[in-house]
């Protein structure tokens, strides 16, 4: 394995410089997964505060598009297309990002942070009805481009 790019010779964190890397189509997915209770995945519908996973949807696109504020070493990137998707199924509901970009570096950080924080509002939207609400499996599931090439989980 190579050294970990994010800290020089002597140990310190710096940000990494891409500025000699070519600017190529980058594209990566992230999931995260909500587990509920069926009396929660059953209430979703009637949810006083809107539905969830809408809510879920925007805040995880909104929250790519602030990676480099939340995460100290990012590069803020111009995304040039964020997807989120939460899907209920057997046991709470997958929630999957997609981040795209053509830059200098990936977006595998933009598309882990919209599927993270996707999970984290259906949390929000949900403790009510039950406080063991587990968010689990934050991965990344595939990207592409860049000079490390394809990564499929």
């Amino acid at each position: 394995m190579d050294k970990l790019s994010h800290f020089d010779d002597a140990g310190q964190a710096h940000m990494v410089d891409v500025s000699a890397k070519a600017a190529t189509r980058r594209e990566a997915t992230a999931g995260a997964f909500v587990e509920l209770s069926d009396a929660v995945l059953a209430a979703l519908p009637q949810n006083p505060k809107g539905n969830p996973l809408e809510v879920a949807r925007f805040a995880g696109i909104q929250a790519a598009k602030q990676t480099s504020t939340l995460i100290p070493m990012c590069h803020p990137l111009a995304l040039s297309f964020v997807d989120v998707q939460a899907t209920v199924v057997a046991g709470g509901v997958a929630i999957e990002a997609t981040a795209a970009t053509t830059a200098g570096t990936g977006v595998e950080m933009e598309a882990m942070v919209a599927a993270s924080i996707a999970a984290l509002t259906v949390y929000d939207m949900t403790k009510a009805l039950d406080k063991s609400i587990r968010i689990r499996e934050v991965v990344l599931l595939r990207k592409s481009g860049g000079k490390s090439g394809d990564y499929r989980r």
